[in-house]
């Protein structure tokens, strides 16, 4: 009898399993368009709803909005008419004129050259990052969270420019300022933080900055990967807490990320990340939203959703293979930047994939 009641139960547990892949089978077929906007300083209810419209016209569901957050309930409120999901965007270590972080010098992030970012802006001046090393910035930023968290109705808690400033800049962004960045430039190598110095040496007794070349070493690299990947986890746990879910803007695929901008965003515990694919900073074909696409799936256990990036893909033929290789390799939607700047040509894609991709 007690066989019997332990079959039954095994039989019950496999079967609650099977049912549960189903249901993630399920949720996983469904495809999305989303895109990111900002928000303007005031509220305008008539504009909004324009907006809407608009966008449930190109099949675009889901919203991410950055900006001005303070009429951020108003707008999920009008969203939701429309059946359309509002994601609050969070700028979150580069905090351009920040009031309150600005009183803070000491919260801001250092280069190699012992550089404060407040001070010395790297590429261009809204470039003003805080260091994840330092407990009260971390703290701050988990504030910024707690903020958000409290707004009902979101979608998720988006966070962008959670990372380092750009050490290698992508190929076609380099001669915009003079640059040719064959090596990591100690101007743009950030990280060095009294309080990481502090820490790394005294886990390895070195200094890196008394390091011959910092920038080869795979434990100063890892220590300050591990920076990021810490803070962001735990802003998950504050999001979660609050049963909010947490995504990302991130860079296009881990091992890309974490050369470029210091970035292991497959160790996150994302709801979801939002690879930027923007292919013509790279000087990148189409296929290659294809190709990086299919390495974020495959790195991690959360779904991916291709950013692109509407300027790159101005010839329509280019933005529907964009798109079409995005679903292909397992992205389970789009978000463009911007839909506020589609030309009618790309609109007119979005309203012919909409039907045969959304099913709408």
């Amino acid at each position: 009898m007690k066989n019997l009641f332990i079959l039954i139960i095994g039989l019950v547990l496999i079967s609650c399993n099977q049912t549960n892949k189903e249901n993630q089978n399920q949720t996983d077929t469904r495809f999305t368009f989303s895109t990111w906007i900002h928000a303007d300083k005031t509220f305008d209810k008539t504009v909004w709803k324009n907006r809407f419209k608009h966008f449930r016209e190109l099949g675009i569901s889901e919203v991410l909005v950055g900006g001005n957050h303070e009429h951020l309930a108003d707008i999920v409120a009008l969203a939701t008419n429309f059946k359309i999901k509002i994601h609050a965007w969070m700028w979150t270590l580069n905090r351009p004129n920040d009031t309150i972080a600005n009183k803070h010098p000491e919260w801001y992030a250092v280069n190699r050259n012992g550089q404060n970012s407040l001070e010395y802006r790297a590429y261009v001046d809204y470039y003003q990052w805080l260091s994840p090393f330092h407990p009260e910035a971390r703290e701050y930023i988990k504030n910024n969270v707690r903020k958000l968290a409290k707004i009902k109705g979101l979608a998720s808690i988006h966070l962008d420019y959670v990372r380092y400033v750009d050490v290698i800049l992508g190929a076609d962004l380099q001669p915009q300022y003079n640059l040719i960045q064959s090596t990591e430039m100690p101007e743009y190598d950030f990280g060095y933080h009294p309080i990481a110095r502090e820490g790394f040496k005294k886990l390895f007794d070195k200094d890196p900055m008394e390091l011959e070349h910092p920038e080869l070493s795979t434990e100063w690299r890892q220590y300050r990967l591990n920076a990021i990947t810490t803070l962001v986890n735990e802003l998950v746990e504050i999001a979660h807490s609050e049963n909010q879910k947490m995504t990302a803007a991130v860079f296009p695929f881990p091992e890309m990320a974490r050369q470029m901008v210091r970035q292991a965003w497959n160790n996150w515990n994302l709801d979801a990340a939002y690879p930027m694919l923007y292919q013509n900073f790279y000087r990148e074909n189409i296929n290659w939203i294809g190709f990086a696409t299919e390495q974020g799936v495959r790195d991690v256990n959360f779904p991916i959703i291709a950013g692109l990036y509407s300027p790159g893909l101005r010839e329509p033929a280019d933005l529907e293979k964009a798109i079409r290789l995005a679903k292909e390799k397992g992205a389970k939607g789009i978000s463009i930047f911007s839909a506020d700047d589609l030309t009618e040509e790309q609109q007119a894609v979005f309203i012919k994939l909409k039907t045969e991709l959304l099913n709408l």
